[in-house]
């Protein structure tokens, strides 16, 4: 059962490239607020499953990406008894967030609502959606600048994955978990009305400070190119750019875009409004099949947090600077979680 309301994790989910950076950093501005990054720990489940000691879940997590160091996490107070992934994730929320909302904002959980539900039964969603053609538009941009939406099978994983967040969304309704949905397309419209309707989802006064990136703390955001305008001082609205998208993919949107509309009524997905007039919708076998490549790529995406959770870190390493050579580590958070404390107490006062 749910604990006291507000006492649990906030998570912040969508698609890659669907504005959850952006909304991660608005967030940060309320003082009540304190998000890690793409902390991710609830990703590595794997870790836990031995029940080792805190070295061992401690250490892997830096290697796989360097979030406590990147949130200034004072590794030696966390409790040496910790072996579950609930309680290992909570003592690292609590440290960064002092008495703000703590939780974790990441793309890698658009298919893991429930999961994270069932694992924080108090915890509460914050979903982004956004037109799915621009999201892969942007992944495509963004391939210049991260080897990551250059892997094999991620743009299939975000057409699929979209509505497996849809269906996630479902989930957590019918259990009446607390779930606030958003579209970005609207939030960069008009950031103070959107952010206020967040904040009435989570029960604190609004701050304006939260529509706007002046002076705002970006420093665990990974710098990298495709993250310019999230650290810039400007909420940017969607600019026409030249088309990237290859035509059968770009069919292949429109197509389970229409399909998806008829199947909810026209009310999802939201964004774009209309749907192109020579879309088709995709057969029974295309759907079956791509469900088949969709799961075969969640697999080797689980197979690879196997291997970074159990494989020796010195092999890790060299395979990690064989691969990534230009990789170029992120900034240190220069918040302390004490900051973040007594700037919280001022408010509640």
């Amino acid at each position: 059962m749910p604990t006291e309301s507000g006492s649990g994790p906030l998570f912040v989910v969508g698609i890659w490239r669907s504005g959850t950076s952006l909304l991660y950093t608005l967030l940060n501005q309320h003082p009540q607020i304190a998000l890690m990054y793409e902390g991710d720990l609830p990703l590595l489940r794997p870790l836990f499953r031995k029940g080792d000691g805190k070295l061992h879940w401690l250490e892997r997590w830096e290697f796989w990406n360097s979030a406590p160091s990147r949130h200034h996490i004072d590794c030696s107070k966390i409790p040496d008894n910790i072996t579950d992934l609930r309680t290992a994730a909570l003592a690292v929320w609590k440290q960064y967030a002092g008495l703000a909302i703590m939780g974790d904002k990441s793309p890698t959980y658009y298919d893991s609502l429930p999961t994270l539900a069932e694992e924080f039964p108090d915890a509460r969603f914050i979903v982004i959606w956004r037109d799915l053609a621009d999201i892969c538009r942007s992944m495509i941009n963004a391939r210049k600048s991260a080897s990551f939406f250059a892997k094999r099978g991620t743009l299939h994983r975000a057409v699929i994955g979209y509505h497996k967040l849809k269906v996630g969304c479902e989930a957590l309704q019918k259990q009446g978990i607390p779930l606030h949905q958003i579209q970005y397309e609207e939030m960069v419209q008009s950031p103070a009305e959107v952010m206020a309707g967040v904040c009435r989802f989570l029960q604190i006064p609004y701050d304006s400070r939260m529509s706007s990136l002046e002076g705002a703390d970006r420093s665990a955001i990974y710098q990298e190119s495709h993250h310019q305008h999230v650290k810039g001082n400007e909420i940017l609205n969607g600019r026409k750019r030249k088309e990237v998208l290859p035509p059968r993919l770009k069919r292949k949107i429109d197509s389970y875009v229409r399909y998806w509309k008829e199947q909810y009524g026209g009310t999802w997905p939201l964004y774009p409004k209309s749907c192109e007039s020579d879309s088709h919708q995709p057969s029974h076998v295309q759907r079956a099949w791509d469900e088949v490549v969709f799961r075969f790529f969640r697999l080797v995406d689980q197979f690879t947090v196997l291997v970074y959770s159990h494989a020796p870190l010195a092999l890790l390493q060299g395979y990690r600077n064989l691969k990534n050579r230009g990789y170029r580590q992120p900034e240190a958070a220069p918040k302390a979680a004490a900051l973040r404390e007594s700037s919280t107490v001022e408010t509640l006062r």
